[in-house]
């Protein structure tokens, strides 16, 4: 009896002194959506800091440094400038052949970036198909793109030779005369802009190609299912789905047409007639290293950045209207 009563008054409760309840283990609290926030944000500045360093020191300081340049009268071999305010802005608004080399950078920039959009979706859709040798093909026109710009002007200066370039060979077979490319500044300019829509028609073919293949099939099955005819499809389906695709390539193509030196210095350097295939960016690159004028050239290349700065607000500015 003595040992059970013993037991009895061990148990919790049993005796004067309060029975003892279990603690709970602490736990860590979750942390708040405000630091998970602060957290993402430090990681993506983590990631962007050095591309956002390299971008002040080796574009937007040049930028900045060019746009003051222009308010200066310099001889790049001078260590000296004198500031003449916007003299540099005036004489190039009043010179007589500012409006030809508008008219020479509207043209080509025109020209190039249609003919290279159009020619490229075209080849996409025709090597799209299910077609023998289309691997080797796309390899071919592909490879012109990732070919030098200063080689390729160099072989279609023989292209079109007015004396003995194929060309000339091909126009006289079908009783025609070659014009000759490299006197009038009409030619030459046509002649300059086929050579940069041919080195050029690979990237434009691959980025449509790539496009191409990642569409939904399920709705050109419905459209076929539908009845609708190949050009119904294309116009109604097909076309529509590469909207971003094409508003892409119409802002690439264009900044790379604008800023195309190479091709037009080894074939024509800016001529004939002196400005005949001068356009803006040779420009800057002429009234610089030849007339050794820096503060006129940093101008034309600050209007033409304001130029392209405008038109590419317009395109987004197009694009996000038709998306809403």
């Amino acid at each position: 009896m003595s040992d059970v009563q013993s037991v009895k008054s061990a148990q919790p409760g049993q005796s004067g002194q309060p029975a003892q309840t279990a603690q709970p283990k602490a736990t860590k609290s979750a942390p708040s959506e405000r630091t998970l926030l602060t957290r993402e944000w430090l990681l993506a500045a983590l990631f962007l800091l050095p591309n956002l360093v390299l971008l002040a020191v080796f574009t937007y300081r040049p930028l900045l440094d060019n746009i003051r340049l222009s308010f200066f009268e310099w001889n790049i071999s001078s260590p000296t400038s004198r500031f003449i305010g916007l003299a540099n802005y005036r004489e190039w608004f009043t010179r007589p052949d500012t409006l030809v080399v508008l008219k020479n950078t509207l043209f080509f920039t025109f020209f190039a970036v249609v003919g290279s959009m159009v020619l490229g979706l075209v080849l996409a859709l025709l090597l799209d198909q299910k077609l023998k040798g289309r691997n080797f093909t796309r390899s071919v026109i592909f490879a012109p793109f990732a070919i030098s710009g200063a080689a390729v002007g160099i072989a279609f200066q023989f292209i079109f030779d007015p004396n003995f370039g194929l060309v000339q060979d091909l126009l006289q077979r079908v009783g025609v005369t070659a014009p000759n490319f490299y006197q009038i500044p009409s030619w030459a300019l046509v002649m300059v802009t086929f050579t940069f829509v041919w080195k050029n028609l690979g990237y434009t073919f691959v980025i449509y190609l790539a496009a191409l293949q990642g569409l939904d099939k399920n709705l050109d099955e419905a459209a076929l299912v539908d009845g609708a005819k190949w050009w119904t499809k294309f116009t109604r389906v097909t076309l529509p789905q590469l909207r971003p695709t094409t508003f892409f390539l119409s802002i690439t193509v264009t900044l790379n047409s604008v800023q195309v030196f190479d091709i037009i210095n080894v074939m024509t350097r800016g001529g004939p007639q002196g400005n005949g295939t001068q356009t803006l960016v040779f420009q800057v690159y002429f009234e610089t290293f030849h007339n050794f004028r820096a503060g006129y050239g940093a101008t034309v290349a600050t209007i033409l950045f304001l130029i392209l700065l405008a038109i590419t607000l317009v395109q987004v500015r197009i694009m996000d209207r038709r998306q809403r």
